[in-house]
């Protein structure tokens, strides 16, 4: 037995007080919304969809769609709870409303519940365990296919740096494809602070740098492994590198570096592979 088709709430005026949150959303990714949040796209909306269910850390406000975008929508917002509103607007108006032409015409408001503790987070890593530290990463970008990465290979938990930018940046919650809403994270203060908590957790540090000490192939197995990434083109911080042990990837002279996000994602795959996590 199909379920009725979820009320639309038609959106005549860009003005309008109940699509505020979605206005000029460019301009408020930059001085953000108080743990409040835009998904962009179906595949993040239905990532969303997942972890309002989940009843975890993250709950969603309401949805604002392009009206011939909610065709092919209904299974996709059936997963919602009713009283998530579900507002449809032309392509002018809900241009009006983003402040550009949002060609993908769907967004949904979500709100970030909790932000969990670091100690939290690696007192429940599971046996054996994979984290991501991240340091400084400022490019949305980059940190959110940072986590895309993390929950392609099993992470338990990314951490991040007081310094990194916010995974739930419109930009960086789209490029993870909505991992940013199942990979557990947390912000631990200043980098040196933070992996000074991981390694009292018993997770052997390894920071990935082009001039690592050890070839990434060569890292042993164990209980838990955090790996370190730093910035484009400064790389980890010097006292980083200096207190924690540092691997590199292997790759042919001539460059100097892999991409943040890259190096990242081919040393996850390694290790998820050591630890037999994929």
């Amino acid at each position: 037995m199909s379920l009725p088709a979820r009320e639309m709430i038609r959106i005549e005026d860009a003005g309008d007080p109940r699509i505020a949150e979605f206005r000029d959303i460019k301009e408020k990714d930059l001085v953000g919304r108080a743990g409040g949040f835009i998904a962009e796209g179906t595949v993040v909306l239905r990532m969303l969809a997942a972890a309002h269910a989940a009843g975890g850390a993250f709950r969603a406000e309401k949805i604002l769609l392009l009206e011939n975008r909610v065709a092919g929508l209904d299974a996709l917002l059936q997963a919602f709870p009713a009283e998530v509103p579900v507002y449809v607007a032309s392509g002018a108006v809900l241009d009006a409303i983003a402040g550009f032409h949002l060609h993908r015409g769907v967004l949904a408001l979500g709100r970030r519940l909790v932000l969990p503790d670091v100690q939290d987070l690696l007192a429940t890593a599971p046996d054996p365990a994979l984290v991501v530290v991240a340091c400084g990463i400022s490019n949305h970008d980059n940190l959110g296919s940072i986590f895309r990465n993390a929950a392609a290979f099993g992470a338990s938990a990314v951490l991040m740096d007081d310094i990194c930018c916010d995974p739930l940046y419109r930009k960086a919650l789209r490029v993870s494809v909505g991992a940013v809403l199942s990979v557990p994270y947390a912000r631990g203060g200043h980098a040196l602070d933070l992996l000074q908590t991981v390694d009292q957790a018993g997770f052997a540090i390894w920071g990935l740098s082009p001039r690592g000490e050890t070839d990434l192939r060569d890292i042993a197995p164990g209980r838990g492994i955090a790996l370190v990434t730093g910035t484009e083109g400064e790389g980890l911080p010097a006292d980083v590198l200096a207190r924690f042990r540092s691997a590199r990837i292997p790759q042919r002279p001539g460059l100097d570096s892999l991409n943040a996000a890259t190096a990242t994602g081919i040393a996850l795959y390694e290790i998820a592979r050591l630890q037999r996590l994929i």
